[in-house]
């Protein structure tokens, strides 16, 4: 546990440039992991302080020159504090996450929102799809972002979100209502494809839990605030990944892609499927392991998936 004089912080520190200069040091004399939104100490600190002060996102700099009250000061010293000693996630703290330049309520229900798929969502999904979606899926939603973002990209289509965490989903149907979605995206309790036999989507669009015992192992301490079933997924991390390859053609039009992000199980997938030429997509600011498949690959490719789902 970090040892900070109260005292002098609140006494020899005014203004909120004061603040966030003390918790950047702070931040970087801890060692924090940073993955759940803010890349560095600076955003972190920033993030937390304007939470802390009831402040957007969006001041002009002069602002951080004004001086504190030692209430707040408080505030933002006590938000550092458990950053720093529980090391929670700076997202779960503010119960606020962006994603596609989103706002989205997190809490410890669901993973904090940071798939590379948003960058895929902002261009329209451009070179992977031909023709305008009008029926997603987005499998394993967990906070709904996917699928909400991928309603405000294509705004004729109807988009299912479906999860097998009654929890997760009570986050989902929340962030669906705060962004007035409810006539065009639903939260449907699913195992897998389980809640949509029968539906046929243009698009499936998944970030499944794809850790593999390895990584889960070696994870920082912030990601243990997270919902292990949401990460965790087998030995290698494709458990469900595997049933999703034999099934997704079954909930896919004649055109319809699947676009599923494996993360660092790819070499797993690649492993396990060499026959097959998977869609490996670039991301321009970062990311790695989102692959593409058609429905016409799927097919193809059926016998394979089904001898491996037991594997």
């Amino acid at each position: 546990m970090l040892e900070v004089n109260i005292e002098e912080v609140t006494s020899d520190l005014h203004t909120i440039a004061d603040f966030l200069r003390w918790s950047m040091s702070r931040f970087n004399e801890a060692d924090l992991y940073y993955g759940h939104g803010a890349a560095n100490a600076w955003d972190e600190a920033v993030s937390l302080a304007l939470f802390a002060l009831h402040l957007p996102d969006n001041l002009d700099d002069s602002i951080m020159q004004t001086r504190l009250t030692k209430t707040e000061k408080m505030a933002v010293i006590n938000l550092v504090l458990r950053r720093i000693d529980e090391r929670i996630p700076a997202a779960y703290l503010t119960n606020l996450a962006y994603f596609c330049r989103l706002p989205f309520y997190v809490d410890e229900r669901v993973l904090v929102p940071r798939s590379p798929i948003g960058e895929l969502i902002e261009s329209g999904f451009a070179g992977l799809i031909e023709n305008e979606p009008y029926s997603i899926l987005d499998l394993c939603t967990g906070s709904g972002c996917i699928a909400i973002a991928s309603a405000y990209a294509f705004p004729e289509a109807v988009v299912d979100g479906v999860d097998l965490s009654d929890d997760a989903l009570d986050v989902a149907q929340l962030n669906i209502h705060n962004h007035e979605l409810d006539d065009r995206v639903r939260a449907i309790k699913s195992d897998i494809f389980s809640g949509v036999a029968g539906q046929k989507y243009d698009l499936i669009v998944t970030n499944p839990p794809y850790v593999d015992a390895e990584d889960m192992g070696d994870m920082p301490d912030e990601y243990h605030h997270e919902p292990e079933m949401g990460l965790a997924c087998g030995n290698d991390g494709l458990d469900i990944v595997r049933v999703i390859l034999v099934e997704a053609s079954e909930h896919l039009n004649d055109q319809g892609t699947l676009i599923c992000e494996v993360g660092n199980s790819m070499i797993h997938v690649q492993a396990l499927y060499p026959e097959v030429d998977f869609n490996w997509i670039e991301f321009e600011r970062g990311g790695l392991g989102v692959f593409q498949l058609t429905k016409q690959q799927l097919e193809q490719h059926k016998e394979l998936f089904k001898q491996k789902v037991s594997k």
